[in-house]
Order: structure tokens, then sequence, then C-alpha cells
């Protein structure tokens, strides 16, 4: 009987389980991110390597974390021929990867782009299921679109201040076509409409504010300056009001100058002193000349040398004695009366210009700093008659940072716009001088010299092919010297300049090979939010890090701070409300290691004070150099990877002047 009932209980059970349906499989809709997953450290090595067909595959995967990062990776990449591709995921079910796709899209610039972004904006989403990728689409299409799209994505004014993603979306939609150097009336209005109105989001308000500062070629009417100069007046976030007090300055209208006079007595913070001082140079001299004058006196060092360079800028003839008896003063900062001495020579009369030049000369003896010295045998070039006196000071220099700043100047002379008239009837010999100082700094084969000599030779006025036609071996012998990938940059500015002394068209400069893989056991050994140290000659900044935006980068950074690399490193760049730029290995941005790591470009944006990013010479040329922002810069969003953000310590970046030293880094 028992032989009889287990057959049958075993066909009972199976015929059981047979009828339950099969088990669904679970469908993922979260984005989960991590540094440390071997799948994202997988998709991170073939975005390095650009293996597109090895990320195609993950397009389809089943986990929308991965779909995203291989999406994303097209946006470093850069890659037009991903374009359909990267098209498919406009229809993602996960509006994120939707997101990554129109990012990644709109990166590559390529014009076919534009048709399936316009398609895949969600006109209908009531229930902003697709908020992230609406803005985005937004966003990419002023990268990618034809002009023709600029109007109809100008005229869109139904858009609530709830609606924030939307209003991002189309303010910067509107700012990338104005980078593109396209912009429209409807545009600029419509921007003027978003900065001054606080009843829209600071966010939208932010982008519109830059576009109205940075965009070259547009014009603000009576009516935009109506409203932007109570919006400067009043505005409360100071990122804004820094962007819209240049806004200001474009209108040129004398309400306009008496408005930013009182912002700049009122208004307590640098950045707006000094871009305040950057908008009145929109004016005639003798009316902002007050302006100016009270910011020579700063406690500021950042806002008196801003005065200074206003004076280079805007000053004349008459005003000239002035200035050249404030430049003696000797209260007064280095970089300021450097500045004065710049502007007295450039509009003096010539009867005075030999002892005005004597004594600017002088100056340059009492520099204390190799970055000082640099800085003055550039302010001595606006008189090129010190071509001579700059090469020999420059070529004498024990400072890598003094010789290229003055070779630097030289190349400022060599383009000068009235370079004949300046020069007169010795113009001719003069270019021959320089010819010979050019090919000589060449000669030392001197990444960085070589660098500025190369760009010099190729200003077409001064007639250089003609001069060298048969003389370009040394030039060649000079680009044998150069170790790639660490000289890329020097080696393409002198490729160029062979190829245009030969009379050649169509140069494309190299690209870097991929040569440094990611080093994924620092990165392993990161902790959560882990933070790094900088201790500079003015006091410690620390650092938030962000491996899982820029995990090649923040692995690049750490390794090189605990092997000591940024130890008494220099800044060696530092631009008034801008950036201040560190970690050359030659101490003047001209060096670099034995590699290059690649760019990382994913949507972080340069929205605010605080943002560390990699400089480079182009994409995929990063090495151990980095900067950190005064200020918003959205300028630099999408080109310059973002791997850290400031979370203490501001106030010393504000602080750092140009030499100070980074004793060290270390992680927290």
């Amino acid at each position: 009987m028992n032989k009889l009932i287990w057959p049958l209980l075993i066909l009972a059970l199976v015929a059981q389980n047979g009828c339950i349906p099969p088990q669904e499989k679970e469908v993922i809709t979260t984005i989960r991110i991590d540094a440390k997953d071997p799948v994202f450290q997988r998709i991170h090595n073939w975005q390095d390597q650009q293996l597109t067909d090895s990320l195609f595959a993950y397009f389809s995967h089943d986990n929308p974390s991965y779909r995203y990062l291989a999406a994303m990776a097209f946006a470093s990449i850069r890659d037009s021929a991903a374009v359909d591709r990267l098209a498919t995921l406009l229809g993602d079910d996960i509006d994120k990867v939707r997101a990554a796709a129109a990012y990644a899209l709109g990166q590559t610039g390529a014009s076919t782009a534009a048709k399936p972004l316009i398609e895949a904006f969600d006109k209908g989403d009531s229930l902003g299921l697709h908020t992230e990728s609406n803005r985005a689409i937004l966003e990419a299409v002023g990268k990618c679109a034809p002009e023709s799209f600029l109007i109809p994505l100008s005229s869109i004014t139904t858009y609530r201040p709830a609606d924030t993603a939307l209003l991002e979306g189309q303010a910067l939609g509107i700012y990338r076509y104005a980078l593109r150097s396209i912009t429209k009336p409807e545009g600029t209005q419509r921007m003027v409409q978003l900065a001054t109105d606080a009843q829209y989001p600071n966010s939208a308000r932010l982008i519109a504010a830059h576009y109205l500062q940075r965009a070259s070629n547009i014009t603000i009417d009576s009516a935009g300056a109506k409203k932007l100069i109570p919006a400067c007046l009043e505005e409360k976030d100071v990122d804004i009001k820094m962007a819209l007090v240049i806004a200001l300055g474009k209108t040129k209208k004398l309400k306009a100058y008496r408005a930013l006079d009182s912002l700049f007595r009122l208004d307590d913070d640098y950045r707006v002193k000094t871009n305040i001082l950057r908008a009145i140079t929109n004016f005639e001299y003798d009316t902002a000349k007050v302006t100016a004058f009270k910011a020579l006196r700063s406690p500021n060092p950042h806002v008196a040398s801003r005065a200074g360079q206003f004076f280079v800028e805007k000053a004349n003839a008459k005003a000239a004695p002035q200035l050249w008896l404030l430049a003696k003063d000797s209260t007064l900062s280095f970089p300021v009366r450097l500045a004065l001495y710049q502007a007295t020579v450039k509009y003096i009369s010539k009867n005075y210009l030999d002892p005005v030049n004597q004594e600017f000369r002088q100056l340059y003896t009492k520099a204390q700093t190799p970055f000082e010295r640099g800085a003055a045998l550039q302010a001595l070039a606006e008189l090129g008659w010190n071509y001579r006196f700059i090469f020999r000071e420059s070529m004498a220099a024990k400072s890598t940072f003094t010789k290229t700043a003055g070779l630097e100047a030289l190349a400022a002379i060599n383009s000068r716009p009235d370079f004949d008239k300046f020069f007169g009837s010795n113009s001719r010999r003069i270019t021959k001088d320089l010819a010979t100082y050019f090919k000589s700094a060449i000669d030392t084969h001197d990444a960085g010299l070589i660098a500025v000599a190369a760009g010099a030779l190729r200003q077409p006025e001064r007639g250089y092919r003609a001069i060298l036609r048969d003389s370009l071996g040394f030039l060649s012998e000079a680009l044998a010297t150069l170790k790639r990938p660490r000289d890329i940059e020097t080696y393409n500015e002198l490729s160029r300049t062979i190829a245009y002394l030969k009379g050649q068209t169509g140069f494309q400069p190299e690209k870097p090979d991929y040569n440094h893989p990611i080093n994924w056991d620092v990165i392993n050994a990161l902790g959560n939010q882990q933070l790094v140290e900088i201790t500079t000659d003015k006091g410690k900044i620390k650092l938030l890090l962000l491996p899982e935006e820029a995990p090649g980068s923040v692995a690049n950074f750490v390794k090189l701070a605990k092997e000591g690399f940024y130890n008494n490193k220099n800044f060696h760049r530092v631009v008034p409300n801008f950036v201040i730029q560190g970690g050359c290995p030659r101490g003047d941005g001209y060096g670099s290691l034995e590699y290059t790591i690649r760019s990382e470009l994913p949507p972080l944006y340069y929205n605010q004070q605080g943002k560390v990013g990699m400089a480079s010479a182009g994409n995929h040329t990063e090495g151990t150099q980095f900067f950190i922002t005064h200020s918003p810069t959205p300028h630099l969003d999408g080109n310059y990877t973002i791997f850290a953000v400031v979370t203490e310590g501001m106030d010393i970046v504000h602080q750092i002047q140009i030499g100070d030293s980074i004793n060290s880094i270390r992680l927290l």
C-alpha cells in the first residue's frame, strides 16, 4: 500500500506546482549609485577607455542604475556617433535615465540630437512624471539645436514660479545658446524677466542673470535697464547680484552708473565690488573714475587690483599726470602701483615717457617674489619699447614662473592691434627681433616657453611665415623633445605652429590615448562623505570629495595628496572673483606628470562658490592642476570636471593670492 501512496503524492505535488504561475521578476525602479560597486567600476573603466560598444550593452540592463551610468558615460565621451543609440533611452521607464540620455545628447553638441530631444519632450506631463528629463531636454537643445528653435524656447511664458525644473531648463537652454554665440532679443527679454522678478526660483534667476552678464552680443534696452536698477539694489542673493551688476553696466545708462556707485558704497561683499568695477568700464572715464579711485585703497586686494585695471582700460591722456603721481605712492600695494604705472605709460605724453618708464623699471626691481616679478614684466609690456628689457630679464630669471610670464609679456607686445602704428618705421626690425627671441625661447626646449613662443609665431600680421620660411628645423627639433602625454598642450601648440608656418590647413590637435587606469583601491579605501584638508599659508580649506561623480579625478587627487605631491606647490593663478588655481609641478600652469586622466562630466554645475574642478587644456588632458571657484561660473559647466566641493574655509579661499603656498593636503 505504501509503495502506491508515495508516487501518487509526488504526482499530486507536481500537478499542484504546475498550476502556480511563474514568479514575475522584480522590477527595479530606484537608482542607487555606489562608487564601490564592481559594476559601477566596470562601467567607468569602459567610459575611461571609451569602449562604446561595451557601454551600449548596458542600455538594456534590468537595473536602471546601470542604464543611467552607461548613458551618463557618453556625457564625458561626447561621441556624436552615439546619438541614435542614446535617443532610444529617451523613452526609458525611469525618468532619471531619460534625463541622463538627454544630458549626454546635449554634451555631444551634435545637430542630429536636436530632433529626438524635441520629440521626447513631454508637453502633457501634468503629473510631473518627467520633470527631470524635460529639464534636461530644454538644456540640451540649447547645446545642439539649430538657431530656429531659440525663439520658440524663449517664448514659453506658461511656466509658473513653482515650476522650478522647467524654468531652470528654459533658462539653461537660452544660456547654452548664448555660449554658442547665438542670441535673440526674445531670449534676452525672457532672461531679463526671469532675472529681475523675485517670484521666480533663485536657481532659475541665477542662470538668467549669468546670461545677461556673459552674453556678448545682446542689447539691454531702456525697459530692461528700469528693471535691472531696482533688482540690483534690492537683491538679497549675492550670487544673483554679482551677475546683475555686470548686466546693469551693459545698459550704459547714467542712472545705471549711479546705482552701481551707490551699491559699491553699500555692499560689503568684495565680489560684488569687483564686479561693479568691471561693470563701470562701460561708462565714460570721467563718469566712472570716482568709484575706481575710492577702490584703489580698498583693504581687499582683489578689489584694489581690479580698480587698478580700470585705469589701464579706461584712463586718458588728461588723467595720466594724476595717475603718475599716485603710482609713486608707496602706501599703495605693489599690484596697484604696477597697474597705475602701466596706465601712465599707456596714456602719458611722449615727453614724459622716459622718466615714467625709468620709475616703472625701478619698481620692477623691488618685486619681492617671482610672482611679483612676473606680474611686473607683464605690466611693463604696455610700453612696447620695453621688449628688450623684458626678454633679458625673463631669460635671466631663475623662476620658471617669471620666465614664462616674461615671454607672455613679449607675446602681448607681438599681438598689439596697433603694432605697426606704435613702432612706426621700426616695426619690421622689431618683428625680426621678436622672431629671434621666440626662436631662442623654443631652443631652450622648455615646455612652457615653447607653448607661449609657438602661439606668438602664429600672429598673422607679423609675417613670421616669410621670416622663418627657410629655417623651420628648430621647431621639429623642439617637437621631438616633448614627451606625451605629459606635454600634450605644448605638443599641440607647436604642431599647430609648424603647420601654420608651412601653409598647411585643417590642423587637428592630437588627443591623448587612454593611459592612466582609475585606481579603484584608492576609491575602495575612502570613507563615506570623505573629507580632505588643504593647509595653506592663509589657513585651512576642507573639501568633500565626490567619488560617485568623478572617481578617476578623486582617485588621482587622493593618491597625489597621500604621496605629498602637492606639498609646497603654489597657487600660480588667481583671478579676482573667479578662481584660485594650483597644483602645477612647474609653477607656471604648463606642468603635468607622465600621464593624463579623463574628463568626467556628469550634470554637476558650477552654480555656487567653492566648486573644485580639474584644470585642463581641453577634454581628457587633466593631470595634477585643480581650481576652486570664488563664485558661480556656469560657463564652465559640462567642460571641466567637478570632483569636490568646499565645506569649510571659503574665507581662506577668498584670501588666497597668487604665489601663496599649498603646505599640505591630507585626508580627514
